[in-house]
């Protein structure tokens, strides 16, 4: 027998709505006819209260602080797994056999390069541009390249699409990183790792080998890790979103990266390093406090809280312990490291934010490993969307096999002017 649950309206007219429910989490109502049978819509502004989707692929539980890919805890998945394993997990729904994850890496490793052309597209933007402005627009363009591959309909054409943006993300963004700071481009070495191959791609200079730390290479593929998928955030809802009008996945992934490069999202590592560089010194962290919680200072903690944790962020857990990792292997002596331990112990001491439950996220420290691995601030977004990649691709593949896939087309509660007449400019 299937649930409801009974509404009530003002006019004391009731109906009864049905319940979905998951595998886990809590029910939803499933309020598909609630206009026809009331003439109401619902108000929830940001969606916080509602489900846009069915997804067999994230699960979060904000109250106990619980990560789930595809069923499996976010903590066995950064101590057990690689980035290009979680990806396939994310796309296929199980872990592979060594011979599925050989074949996929296979795939993965020779779709790496950039077309030639692309060279000049960069080419066509100012040096100093911002990076995901050139990555947006650089993959936005993958559609002019692959235009005989965009049957969104065929599954072949869009698993090979796939393949594709998590092969050449991690080029292009290297690309458009070489091209501000004037160096020449590096073509992908595929006898390299997927992470590897990607720091070679962004440091290595043709006068020299790059002598890599295997702790970069470890401390980055576990960045990608707990970034490669979040449920339905606004970059990844916003790729639903557009991808539900039949749009291609390289215009669905551009309108996602574009959604991550905000600040109250993908940008929010860049501007935890900010708001440490505007602290300055350990001394001035209990003023920094003291402002941050006084509503009038204008002053904001960056990297604190979640919009759906409401426990620890588990993904700070795991990622705190690599942060000391890197800076302890890397021999970095970082003061902004300081001040942030010593904010992270201020701020969970002080009553404020205890009982709001202000905790550390996972921004919070991952700008930190960023900095230590030589990657500069205006590149840290675009590492998120490397990662995050695997994630948007895998929910646009889950979009185009769902049964009840339709047409994104949120409503409104309409403020405007009520009808009114039209008057000639000459009697305005």
């Amino acid at each position: 027998m299937s649930k409801t649950v009974t509404l009530t309206d003002s006019a004391n007219h009731s109906m009864q709505m049905p319940l979905v429910d998951g595998t886990i989490g809590p029910s939803c109502i499933d309020i598909g006819n609630l206009y026809k049978e009331t003439g109401h819509f619902t108000y929830d502004p940001g969606f916080a209260a509602t489900a846009a989707c069915k997804s067999a692929i994230t699960f979060i539980d904000g109250e106990k602080g619980v990560l789930l890919y595809r069923g499996y805890p976010i903590e066995q998945l950064a101590e057990k797994s690689s980035f290009l394993e979680v990806a396939y997990l994310l796309l296929e729904g199980e872990l592979p056999t060594p011979e599925q994850f050989g074949a996929f890496e296979d795939a993965v490793t020779h779709h790496t390069m950039m077309h030639e052309s692309l060279k000049s597209f960069l080419h066509g933007f100012r040096h100093d541009a911002h990076p995901m402005a050139m990555l947006c627009g650089s993959i936005a363009s993958l559609s002019a390249f692959y235009h005989d591959t965009l049957n969104i309909n065929d599954p072949a054409q869009r698993k090979l699409a796939a393949i594709r943006l998590i092969a050449k993300m991690p080029t292009i963004a290297a690309a458009a990183y070489r091209y501000s700071i004037g160096w020449p481009f590096r073509y992908p070495r595929n006898n390299l790792e997927y992470v590897t191959r990607f720091l070679h791609m962004m440091f290595e200079v043709p006068s020299e080998p790059l002598a890599l730390n295997p702790v970069a290479a470890k401390a980055l593929d576990l960045l990608f890790i707990l970034h490669a998928d979040h449920e339905q955030n606004a970059s990844t809802s916003t790729v639903r979103l557009v991808g539900s009008t039949g749009a291609n996945p390289y215009a669905s992934v551009a309108a996602g990266i574009a959604a991550l490069w905000g600040p109250a999202h993908g940008g929010a590592n860049e501007a935890v390093l900010k708001m440490l560089a505007e602290i300055g010194d350990v001394k001035n962290v209990d003023k920094a406090v003291a402002r941050a919680k006084d509503r009038n200072s204008g002053f904001r903690l960056m990297g604190f809280g979640h919009r759906v944790y409401k426990n620890f962020d588990p993904r700070a857990k795991i990622i705190r312990e690599m942060t000391h990792k890197v800076l302890n292997e890397l021999g970095v002596s970082d003061p902004l490291l300081d001040i942030a331990l010593k904010l992270e112990e201020a701020a969970l001491k002080d009553d404020y934010f205890v009982e709001r439950k202000l905790y550390p996220n996972v921004d919070f420290y991952s700008g930190i490993i960023y900095k230590a691995l030589r990657i500069p601030t205006d590149m840290f977004t675009v590492m998120f969307a490397i990662a995050r990649t695997a994630g948007w691709i895998s929910h646009w593949i889950e979009q185009h096999e769902s049964d009840d896939a339709r047409i994104g087309r949120p409503r409104q509660v309409y403020t405007g002017a009520v009808k009114r007449d039209y008057v000639g400019i000459e009697r305005r």
